[in-house]
C-alpha cells in the first residue's frame, strides 16, 4: 500500500472505492464539475443527506463509484470535520485516510499535518483524468465550518441561528469574497483582448487563507509566518495548476479600489490581463494589528496532460533554439529522461526541498538510470518560481552553470519536467543525456 504526501496522487482501478476515516470525525463529500460548482444541494453529500449518485456515506466509510456519478461530474472533494461540534480538530489526532478498492484491498493511505485553527478538513478529491480516475491527496485547512466550505462549493444553505462548530478565533478581522469583482475584473481583461476568468471555489479557499494570514500578521507576504506560501495554499486546495500568478496588496477598500491598483503599472496588470489564465479567486481580509484591509487575488490555469506535454514541448523548443544558434544540434526528447524530470519537480514540492540531491540522497545520475535512460553523460538544470517555459529557459541562459549545460556538445537527449505548488510556485527540471 503507498502512502500519499500533499499533491501526491494514484491512478484508481475500475468500480467502486471506499474512503474511510476512523476517529472522532464526520465524514462528507462534494460532488462538482471542472469549474468546482456543484449542480444541486444533492451533490453535497454528509451525515444528514448520505447518499447521492455514485456517492455513499455509512458511518466513517465513503464510497464512491465515478461511473454512477450524475452526468457532468468530473470531481469528488472529500472533507472531515470534529464529529462533535464542541471539539476543534486541533484537540484531535490527525486523521487518517485510508482508500481500499471492491474486494477490500488496500491501495493508499493519506495523514496529513496536524490542523491549527482549521475547522474542516479538505482530505482528498476523486477527479478524471481522461477515460479514467486518480485520486489527489490534499490536506488543506478551512476555517469557515462545514456550512462556509458547502457555500463556496455552491451549496445554498440556509443561515442556523446554532452554530454546527465554534467560530474560529480570527483575531478580530473579518473575511469577504468581494461582490462585483468579477463583472469588474472580466470587464477589463475583455478591454485587454483576453478572455474572461471563471470563479473557482478551491481558489477562493486559498485566497481567503492567505489574506487572513497576511492580516494576523500585519505584513504582506507570499509566504506567511506560518511558512505556509500562496502556492502551496492553492494546491492544498486542491487546485494543481499549470501558471499561477497572484496580486498580495493592503489599503483598496472595495473591488473597485483594488482593480484600479491592478491597472496602476505594468507588472499587476499585465497579471490581471494575462491571457493565458482561465480561473480566478479573491479574498479581503480587514483587521489584524493594523486594521488595514489585505487582499489575495490568484489567476491559475488548471494543470491537464495535454497542457503539461505542451508546455515542456515549449521549453524543449526554446532550449534547441539556443543551441542551433550557437552552431550546435538540437536534442531530441527522450520520454524516460522526462519522467526522471518530471518526478524530480514533483518530488521538490512534495518533499519541500529545492536542490539536485534529494532528501534520500539521490542525485541527477541515479534518477536518469531508475528511468531507465542509459545515457553515459548525464547533466540536469532545475529552477523555481517561473511562470512561462521563456522565463525559466530566459534564467538559465543567464546563469553561466545552467548555461553551459544547455550548450554542452556532448548531450544528445532532453526530458523537462515541472510542479506547481511548491514554497517557491512552479519548480522545473531539465536532465540531460549524451
Amino acid at each position: 500500500m503507498s502512502e500519499l504526501v500533499p499533491g501526491g496522487n494514484i491512478p484508481l482501478p475500475r468500480g467502486p472505492v471506499s474512503v474511510r476515516v476512523p476517529g472522532d470525525f464526520d465524514v462528507s463529500a462534494l460532488i462538482t464539475d471542472d469549474g468546482g460548482k456543484v449542480a444541486g444541494d444533492g451533490d453535497f453529500v454528509f451525515y444528514n443527506q448520505p447518499q447521492a449518485p455514485g456517492a455513499r456515506l455509512r458511518g466513517d466509510t465513503l464510497t464512491v463509484d465515478p461511473s454512477r456519478l450524475r452526468p457532468g461530474a468530473t470531481r469528488v472533494t472529500v472533507a472531515v470535520s470534529p464529529s462533535d461540534p464542541g471539539t476543534a480538530l486541533s484537540a484531535l489526532p490527525s486523521p487518517t485516510l485510508r482508500v481500499d478498492d471492491a474486494r477490500g484491498h488496500a491501495l493508499t493511505r493519506f495523514t496529513p499535518a496536524r490542523p491549527r485553527q482549521e475547522t474542516v478538513l479538505l482530505l482528498a478529491e476523486f477527479y478524471r483524468r481522461g477515460e479514467g480516475w486518480k485520486l489527489r491527496a490534499l490536506g488543506q485547512g478551512y476555517a469557515d465550518g462545514l456550512a462556509g466550505l458547502a457555500r463556496d462549493f455552491g451549496v445554498e444553505i440556509d443561515d442556523d441561528p446554532t452554530p454546527d462548530a465554534p467560530a474560529p478565533d480570527t483575531g478580530g478581522t473579518t473575511a469577504s469574497a468581494p461582490d462585483g469583482f468579477l463583472d469588474l475584473v472580466n470587464s477589463s481583461r475583455a478591454a485587454a483582448g483576453s478572455r474572461p476568468v471563471l470563479v473557482d471555489p478551491r481558489l477562493v479557499s486559498a485566497a481567503r487563507a492567505h489574506a487572513a494570514a497576511m492580516a494576523a500578521a500585519g505584513t504582506l507576504s507570499v509566504e506567511t509566518r506560518d511558512g505556509v506560501s500562496v502556492h502551496q495554499r492553492v494546491v492544498s486546495a486542491g487546485f494543481a495548476y499549470l501558471t499561477v500568478g497572484e496580486h498580495l496588496v493592503s489599503g483598496p477598500r472595495t473591488p473597485a479600489e483594488f482593480v484600479a491598483y491592478c491597472l496602476g503599472t505594468e507588472r499587476t496588470r499585465r497579471t490581471l490581463h494575462d491571457a493565458a489564465v482561465t480561473h480566478a479567486g479573491w479574498a479581503s481580509v480587514t483587521g489584524g494589528p493594523s486594521g488595514d484591509t489585505y487582499w489575495t487575488a490568484l489567476w491559475a490555469l488548471p494543470l491537464t496532460p495535454d497542457g503539461l506535454a505542451r508546455t515542456t514541448a515549449e521549453v524543449v523548443e526554446l532550449t534547441n533554439r539556443r543551441r542551433t544558434g550557437a552552431g550546435l544540434p538540437p536534442l531530441a526528447a527522450d520520454p524516460r529522461l522526462a519522467h526522471a524530470a518530471q518526478a524530480h519537480s514533483a518530488d521538490m514540492v512534495a518533499r519541500d526541498f529545492y536542490s539536485h540531491t534529494d532528501p534520500d540522497g539521490g542525485g541527477p545520475w541515479g534518477r536518469a538510470a531508475a528511468a531507465g535512460a542509459g545515457h553515459r553523460t548525464v547533466g540536469e538544470n532545475i529552477a523555481c518560481g517561473q511562470r512561462s517555459p521563456a522565463a525559466v529557459v530566459e534564467g538559465w541562459m543567464n546563469s553561466p552553470g545552467h548555461r553551459a549545460n544547455i550548450l554542452k556538445a556532448d548531450f544528445t537527449h532532453i526530458g523537462v519536467g515541472l510542479a506547481g505548488g511548491g514554497r517557491a510556485g512552479t519548480y522545473w527540471t531539465q536532465l540531460f543525456g549524451g
